[in-house]
This record gives structure tokens, C-alpha cells and sequence, in this order.
């Protein structure tokens, strides 16, 4: 089971997690550039690693769901 061949359908509401995770990071890397967004730091990380978990369960669902 190759994860990065198969091809899914994502309705907006699914991809929601997905961009979230992607802003979280981009955010918190970000945040080592400049010091006003430092003290969201521990945030941002939670808000990645939830949106990580959450885009994997659905990713992993829509896999089963296909086969």
C-alpha cells in the first residue's frame, strides 16, 4: 500500500485540518525571525501536531474506505 500513488476525492470541509496543519508550521518556523509571534510559539506547535494527527486519521480512513 503506497501512500503517495493513490489518488482521493477531498471535499473542503476534510482539507480543512490539512491547511491548518501547513499554516501552523509555516507560522511557527517563522516565528524564529521575528520576536513578536515568539510568545504563540507552544501554541502554534500544539495547533501543528493536532492538525497532523487529525489530517492522518482522515487520510488513513479514506484509504480504507477506497479498498
Amino acid at each position: 500500500m503506497n501512500f503517495f500513488t493513490k489518488k482521493m476525492q477531498w471535499n473542503n470541509l476534510e482539507f480543512i485540518p490539512f491547511k491548518l496543519c501547513v499554516a501552523s508550521i509555516y507560522l511557527w518556523v517563522g516565528i524564529h525571525f521575528h520576536d513578536y509571534l515568539s510568545s504563540y510559539s507552544h501554541l502554534l506547535l500544539a495547533v501543528f501536531a493536532v492538525s497532523v494527527l487529525v489530517t492522518m486519521y482522515l487520510w488513513i480512513q479514506k484509504m480504507r474506505s477506497k479498498d
